[in-house]
């Protein structure tokens, strides 16, 4: 079985981040070379495993070497300079470039003379003294360390796994099993597909009458590290990420069952068997079925302490009656095959997987009044969009417009950088140069309506790049927070406050600039945030980037009983990022917004009514 684009891309991810820990520098040639061939990987379309080393070294990013890693590890499934770097850098030494003020150096230093290789180890060094002490650092760095980890939600002793390195290694995973001949359904469940922004692990489910085929090949997959545990249909591993995965094979009939099962939060879940002992029914992980009449009882099950966190329930041996419910099959099956059916037989519509954590969801489903949550189709266009005008753009003008119709846009929102952010930005000149082109191919193509637009970078004391007269000539504008991260709650508001409030604004980008898992946002009065977007009518940002899903959950929710206008855009910097809009329609469907709150689901005529209203025009 080859590997897919994907696999390539992620190994040679792999190999950029432990040579950046390696060579003790982000900027090393090996770091920026596995870089850059890692998005030219991602760009492509053919199947790069087909390529001959030739082939490979000739596409745009890839030198020779790299070419030849590539035919290595789709030639014998492993890298030996991989296997080198992840013997000297665990996966725990990775995982502390998480932690700001935590560099390459500084993590090779402490390795070095403290023995510091993980998380845990950090902790405890900073804990006793030990780097405070260190020459250079200090009891500043010490405590900056300490906020940072605090900050970050890294001070649990158990490790959290951020949804930008979950859910693509969800999907790797759930791709290579759906190519097996033994394979009939396979996704990914928990809470990856709730679309937590964090996870403890993963659970992917297979559908087969051959378990023991399904295991072996899983188990032989190249992102497999080590074994936790192996039975009959539930297999535990660590990928070379230091992730778990736990792999269930269930039968073709149950699939549905299992499902609604792994994914809904232990709340969600215990909600469900309850409601089905009242109506003498029992709920496991292989079907809804009708009890005994000596046994329908309305009393709720007994529910052991979950095995995460964030609560997905843990299913007993094989036969055996546990937390999940009566696993005998000799009840007879209500329901079982798809989730819609099992929902259906407890008196429930669909209750869609981003909402299944106990919060009011079976409640407004029971009543009717669930909201009509966005979804992928919906959308007609893409508002936060960089090309190579920009300083960290990858893809022309014209490539990313072609990229925006062929995913069936009708309207493309083209926002490289202002000339604040100096290493990036566009000047005055640049920007009157580029609405030129746009107007030229707009006219040329016939096909898109292309907004020449540019995202303003809100400075600390909530001014804007360029003056207004030279705002109000931009058909969209997205203003974002890209510096001046610690500054206290009443300066952060403020600045942002002026942004939704200047009249050539149409949306505020990644509201809190947070990257998560690496920067914590900037903390702000939401009550006096959100009320000015909805007096404004300036849009709050749902940016679709897996590290940013920013604005949160949290935010979206509120934002949509207040009756905040949104935008779902991508901030892609290169074409294939424009497939990113599925990330972002998932967060707003765990926020629970509604489709009409989001405005690029608008036809255009709607659309450039609002932006008119919006700017006062």
């Amino acid at each position: 079985m080859l590997p897919s684009n994907a696999d390539v891309a992620r190994v040679l991810g792999e190999l950029a981040v432990l040579s950046e820990i390696d060579e003790g520098s982000p900027q090393a040639f090996r770091v920026r070379a596995y870089q850059n061939a890692q998005r030219s990987i991602e760009q492509q379309t053919g199947e790069v495993a087909r390529m001959s080393a030739s082939q490979l070294a000739g596409l745009k990013g890839i030198g020779r070497s790299t070419a030849d890693k590539i035919r290595e590890y789709v030639d014998t499934g492993s890298i030996r300079k991989l296997e080198e770097l992840r013997a000297r850098h665990p996966v725990g030494k990775q995982e502390l470039l998480r932690v700001p003020g935590l560099g390459p150096k500084t993590i090779g230093l402490l390795d070095e003379l403290l023995g510091v290789r993980d998380l845990p180890s950090l902790r405890a060094a900073l804990d006793d003294g030990r780097i405070a002490a260190l020459p250079g650092l200090g009891e500043k760095t010490a405590d900056n360390l300490r906020r940072a980890i605090e900050q970050l939600g890294l001070s649990s002793k158990q490790t959290r796994v951020p949804l930008h390195v979950a859910k693509p290694l969800a999907e790797r995973l759930v791709a290579a099993l759906e190519r097996l001949d033994a394979v009939e359904q396979a996704a990914y469940a928990g809470s990856v597909r709730r679309f937590r922004e964090t996870i403890g692990d993963l659970d992917v489910l297979v559908a087969s009458r051959d378990p023991a085929t399904v295991t072996e090949a899983f188990l032989g997959l190249g992102e497999i590290a080590s074994v936790i545990g192996s039975g009959a249909t539930k297999t535990s591993v660590l990928t070379s990420e230091g992730v778990q995965v736990d792999l269930r094979v269930v039968p073709p009939e149950s699939f549905g069952a299992a499902l609604l099962y792994f994914t809904g939060s232990r709340a969600h879940n215990i909600r469900l068997r309850q409601r089905a002992l009242r109506r003498g029914l029992t709920l496991n992980e292989y079907a809804l079925a009708r009890l005994p009449e000596d046994e329908q009882e309305p009393a709720a099950p007994h529910v052991g302490e979950d095995r995460e966190a964030d609560g997905e329930a843990d299913p007993g041996a094989d036969g055996e009656r546990d937390a999940t419910g009566d696993t005998r099959r000799d009840l007879e099956v209500m329901a079982q095959g798809t989730e819609e059916e099992v929902y259906a037989a407890l008196g429930l519509p669909y209750i869609a997987a981003e909402l299944r954590e106990d919060d009011g969801e079976i409640e407004a489903a029971e009543a009717g009044t669930a909201p009509q949550l966005v979804e992928r189709a919906d959308l007609r266009g893409d508002l936060h969009d960089h090309t190579d005008w920009s300083g960290d753009g990858r893809a022309s003008l014209e490539d990313m417009v072609a990229g925006a119709v062929a995913r069936g846009h009708a309207y493309l929102g083209l926002t490289d950088h202002a000339e604040d952010l100096r290493i990036n930005g566009i000047s005055r000149d640049g920007m009157l140069r580029q609405r030129r082109l746009v107007r030229e191919l707009e006219q040329e193509r016939g096909d898109i309506r292309l907004l020449h637009g540019a995202e303003l970078n809100i400075g600390v004391d909530g001014s804007l790049d360029y003056d207004a007269e030279f705002l109000a000539g931009f058909d969209w504008l997205v203003a974002s927070v890209h510096s001046h991260f610690t500054r206290p709650v009443g300066e952060q508001t403020a600045r942002v406050l002026a942004a939704i409030r200047h009249p050539s604004v149409t949306a505020i980008g990644h509201l809190h600039g947070r990257m998560i898992g690496k920067r914590p946002g900037i903390e702000l009065d939401l009550d006096r945030v959100l009320d000015a977007a909805v007096e404004t009518g300036t849009a709050i940002e749902v940016n679709s980037n897996l590290r940013r899903l920013d604005a949160s959950a949290e935010v979206i929710r509120e934002g949509a009983r207040r009756g905040v206008t949104f935008v779902i855009s991508t901030d892609a910097h290169a074409v294939g990022e424009l497939d990113n809009l599925r990330h972002g329609v998932a967060n707003a469907r765990r926020g629970g917004l509604p489709r009409d709150q989001v405005a690029n689901t608008w036809p255009l005529e709607r659309f450039e009514s609002w932006v008119a209203a919006v700017r006062g025009a």
